[in-house]
This record gives structure tokens, sequence and C-alpha cells, in this order.
């Protein structure tokens, strides 16, 4: 079996899986081409930068200290099982497994499902205009089906929404927050859009970027449907 790639490590974080203190490995490979996407060094697949033998064992080092593995991306589901080999074996250490998934891989996640605890996943915007962000026409129906996959476990996970002005408008959000909430999702975060790589002849402005959160009425509607809406900002 081909080796995982990893491309990125990030060694502590609080805020990448709920309650937990985790560190976060980011595999190398999306199919998506996010118009905001904020790795663009790990969409095309590569050899990853860091040993995959060298971070199992600085995790070993980890075990007690760290509660929760991340596998972010790119898109890790990507790289198949080589992903959920490795996911497995850090799972053996003791660790919680999160994944922060696209949604792009549904029938990939079914068969890891014995292994991934928590997910984190990306609704990321409405079908007709999925094609436009994403660069793919099956990303939507991919991502659904992934939703519904997981939901049927009845584990924990949260839906996020980058609220990307140039992809979302706030009926859009409204149509978004009703479809998972006839799906039965409890948690939800929308999440500021942050220019990072911007076309210079399509930028945003802050007050674009801040239309969803400024909207009291519309931040009490979406409340009103869930257990729980974070608000990154």
């Amino acid at each position: 079996m081909k080796a995982v790639q990893i491309g990125g490590l990030v060694s502590f974080t609080t805020i990448d899986y709920p309650g937990k203190l985790a560190a976060v490995l980011f595999l190398v490979g999306c199919p998506l081409r996010c118009a905001y996407c904020s790795n663009p060094h790990l969409l095309t697949p590569h050899d990853g930068e860091y040993d995959p033998e060298r971070v199992f064992e600085w995790l070993q080092s980890r075990t007690g200290k760290l509660e929760a593995v991340v596998f972010s991306g790119g898109e890790a589901l990507m790289q198949s099982d080589a992903a959920i080999e490795y996911m497995r074996r850090v799972r053996d250490m003791g660790f919680k497994i999160g994944l922060h998934t696209n949604g792009f891989y549904p029938e990939t996640l079914r068969r890891a499902l014995d292994t991934i605890d928590w997910i984190g996943l990306d609704f990321k915007a409405t079908r007709e205009k999925y094609p436009d962000l994403t660069g793919q026409h099956i990303a939507y129906d991919n991502m659904i089906k992934t939703l519904d996959i997981w939901n049927a476990t009845g584990k924990d996970f949260e839906v996020r929404i980058t609220t990307d002005p140039r992809f979302i408008t706030k009926s859009d959000l409204l149509e978004i927050a009703e479809i998972l909430h006839t799906r039965n999702v409890a948690n939800i975060a929308i999440q500021k859009y942050i220019p990072h790589f911007e076309d210079e002849n399509n930028k945003t402005d802050s007050a674009a970027r801040e239309q969803f959160f400024n909207d009291s009425a519309l931040r009490t509607k979406i409340e009103s449907m869930f257990k729980s809406v974070t608000w990154r900002e």
C-alpha cells in the first residue's frame, strides 16, 4: 500500500476538534478547486513534506498530552485506503480521530466509519453555485450523500458554511440552513470569508464579508433552527 502523503502539520490546536486538544495533519491532494482555498499548495497530489513514520513517532510522544488527531487537507479521503490505514494506526494509540472534509468521497467515508469519531463537513454553496465555486459538477451531490451517511451514525459532527459573498447571499445561507434543519443537523458553524488569494478583478470588501454577521434578524432566524450555531469571525 502506498504510504500516506502528509503536506503539513499543526502540533497543537484547541479549535479543530471541539472540546479536545488536538494535532492536525494536512494530507496532500484535493479534487476541488475552490475559489477561496486557503491551502492551494496541497491541491495537486505530490510527495508529502513529512515522513509519515516520523510523524507517527512524534504522535507516540504526544500520547497523554493530546486527545485527538484531525486529518485535513486538501481532502484527506482522496488518499483513500492509505489515509484510512494511517487513521487506524493513530487511533490505536488512543487518540480520537477527527476529519475535516468537503464530502467528495462518501463511499470512502463509509469504509472509515468505525475509525473516525467526529467530522467537520463543508457545505460550500447552493446546488446551483457549487460548480462555479468548486470546479466540480458532482461535488454537491457527493457532499449531501456524505452528510446523510455520517448523520445516520449518530456520531457528533459540525457542518461549516464559509460565507464568501461572491458565491453566497443571505437568502442562500437561509436555504442551506433549511436543508440542514430538515436533515436534523444539530451543530453548524458560519465562517467569515477571509480573502487569502483574491483575484484582482473580483475582490470583496469588508462590508460584503460582514453582512451575514451584522444582520441580527438573520442570526436569530438561523440560531432558532439548530442546537448550536457558531459564528466564526
